[in-house]
């Protein structure tokens, strides 16, 4: 089959921090059964203390020939997670996803040309099926995600993705069909057709969708007294509030590395 019937998708990830995990990403990438000159990718460093930015350099320049197109662009904001604090902490959920969101918008706008997708990918992530683009593009649906653990079978590792206020996360979500409408989506794996990123979807750095009834108590969540969702989750309501709807496949499942 000519490759030209393939989707071109863009492959986005921020990274920081990432010295140890450059090799796995693109071995990954290249283990993908999908056609090599429809995928291009690209990277946004920023805020790292550690070799990054020279080693994905070295990395993207090695792949170069594999690829459609790879480009690696930096992006200092000037956040750092205070020591002592790991990240999930929920002090600091909103500026540090404020940040995840600005790192992934700034990328986007970097580097979305002509693709007809976009999908969005974790660096930490370990193992996903080589097929996974033909699974979700199977769905037909225009924002779709897996399901991301760390074990298979196990609980759901990105509890970004949810139904009901977050009432229910994916591994809830198992028995109720290879496919189900999310209200939020997470961005370990999300894949987006590009027109909705062109047509204003975007990863709020803010409190978003104060308004919208699918919104969650933040009170209840400990991240903050005041309602609205920032990142992926704002991403989800935003994609509610522009008419599109959010899908996930909590029996398709992919690996995130152990934190």
């Amino acid at each position: 089959m000519e490759t030209e019937c393939f989707p071109r998708v863009l492959i986005l990830t921020p990274i920081k921090d990432a010295v140890d995990l450059a090799e796995t990403y693109f071995h990954l990438l290249r283990s993908l059964d999908y056609p090599a000159d429809r995928l291009s990718v690209g990277l946004l460093e920023g805020d790292s203390r550690d070799d990054t930015h020279a080693v994905f350099s070295r990395e993207c320049a090695k792949h170069q020939s594999h690829f459609r197109r790879i480009a690696l662009w930096k992006k200092d904001f000037g956040y750092r997670i205070p020591d002592g604090l790991p990240r999930w902490d929920p002090s600091v959920q909103v500026d540090r996803r404020s940040i995840l969101a600005r790192s992934r918008n700034h990328l986007l706008f970097h580097a979305l040309d002509d693709e007809d997708w976009v999908l969005w990918l974790d660096v930490d992530l370990i193992e996903y099926p080589a097929d996974i683009l033909q699974r979700l593009f199977a769905t037909g649906k225009d924002i779709v995600q897996p399901h991301c653990v760390k074990q298979f079978g196990g609980p759901t590792y990105d509890l970004n993705a949810w139904q009901d206020k977050g009432r229910r996360v994916m591994h809830d979500l198992r028995g109720a069909g290879e496919l189900v409408r999310l209200d939020a989506v997470g961005g370990t794996m999300l894949l987006v057709k590009a027109d909705c990123h062109r047509d204003g979807l975007i990863f709020p750095p803010f409190l978003y969708g104060r308004r919208n009834p699918k919104v969650r108590t933040r009170k209840k969540y400990f991240l903050s007294t005041e309602e609205g969702e920032v990142e992926t989750e704002g991403l989800g309501i935003m994609a509610s509030d522009m008419k599109l709807e959010c899908w996930g496949m909590p029996r398709l499942e992919i690996r995130h590395r152990d934190l």
